[in-house]
């Protein structure tokens, strides 16, 4: 079978690579859909950490499912997806059901190869059904789930402002779960257009440019003058990060779902003051996975309208050039496989 690797930053290729066999415990998916993801368009350059090549790229996913050993209540060929991380399920964090935070975490096409081919093998439990979904919509709930585990772990309450800094597809999930939990949303990024795409099909009205010099007025000006009590870095921009503190009300809450390679630093003193708490979001949980997929069954978020290009799994290796550069204005590529 075909499956897309990258062999080293910039450089992908189309290999033969032996069908999975099917193990105990494992079930076998045919592949239909994989969403491009900032993940994957980092390694693609050589940024994204905890990354080793060559490797099958590939995590946000959806197909058939073909066989499986151990999977109560799946049936061969339904659509399915499935949370893409592979844990221990015996670890300190997986004791107390955070296995997207597993000790020995493995992510597909991160730690371990990814879904970029024809056929995948995981382990059965992590499974989800589609409950009526289609191939592309269930391919994004992965992306969507890890917006909304962001929001359920800042509690955001309703009437909250909340700041979301950066509008690629989880800074606009991160909005979608924090809108449907009664905030206020603030959209901040440099790219013009997704703030734009923020405003108009995200019905989003407070939108701030990354670029200006009077950010902070801005939110002073949109908080009544007492800042965001959430601030969602869904950048992994480390001067976003960075800028993060400087925006949050004092009492507030500083949530880092982004991720980039080097050091992050503030003042201790300012940090302290305002008694900040910081936290990072990793992943999602099956229960996001299920989350996400009630809503848009009861279309109260429509993950679709993110979709910016489509391209067949054979055209993929000459699309992430264009995918990695802002001016083509990328949010979500979903590859189609026949």
């Amino acid at each position: 079978m075909k499956a897309l690797v990258c062999i080293k930053p910039g450089f992908l290729e189309y290999t033969e690579i032996p069908e999975p066999p099917l193990k105990a415990g494992h079930a076998i998916v045919r592949i239909r859909n994989i969403g491009i993801c900032g993940t994957d368009l980092h390694a693609y350059e050589g940024t994204q950490p905890f990354f080793d090549y060559p490797r099958i790229l590939g995590h946000e996913l959806s197909g058939e499912l073909m066989d499986f050993d151990d999977a109560p209540g799946f049936e061969r060929g339904e659509a399915v997806t499935f949370l893409p991380y592979l844990h221990c399920g015996d670890c300190i964090a997986c004791r107390v059901g955070k296995t997207n935070c597993c000790v020995h975490l493995q992510v597909c096409g991160v730690h371990i190869d990814g879904g970029m081919a024809d056929y995948y093998s995981i382990p059965s439990s992590l499974l989800v059904h589609s409950n009526g979904l289609d191939l592309a919509d269930l391919a994004l709930v992965e992306p969507m789930a890890i917006g909304a585990h962001g929001i359920r772990r800042a509690d955001v309450q309703p009437g909250e402002f909340v700041l979301v800094m950066g509008a690629g597809p989880i800074g606009l999930a991160t909005m979608e779960f924090a809108k449907l939990k009664g905030a206020n949303i603030i959209a901040m990024d440099v790219n013009s257009r997704r703030l734009e795409f923020c405003k108009n099909v995200l019905g989003i009205s407070n939108i701030i440019h990354a670029g200006n010099t009077d950010v902070t007025e801005q939110l002073s000006d949109i908080t009544q003058g007492n800042m965001p009590t959430v601030v969602i870095d869904a950048s992994g921009n480390q001067k976003a990060i960075h800028s993060g503190l400087n925006y949050l009300a004092h009492g507030g809450r500083y949530i880092l779902t982004g991720l980039q390679k080097d050091e992050i630093m503030f003042s201790h003193p300012a940090f302290h003051k305002k008694e900040t708490t910081l936290m990072s979001s990793r992943n999602a949980t099956r229960v996001d996975f299920e989350y996400v997929i009630q809503n848009i069954v009861n279309r109260k978020i429509s993950p679709r309208s993110f979709i910016t290009n489509r391209v067949k799994f054979k055209d993929a290796a000459a699309g992430f050039p264009d995918w990695t550069d802002p001016s083509n204005h990328v949010i979500k590529v979903i590859v189609e496989k026949e």
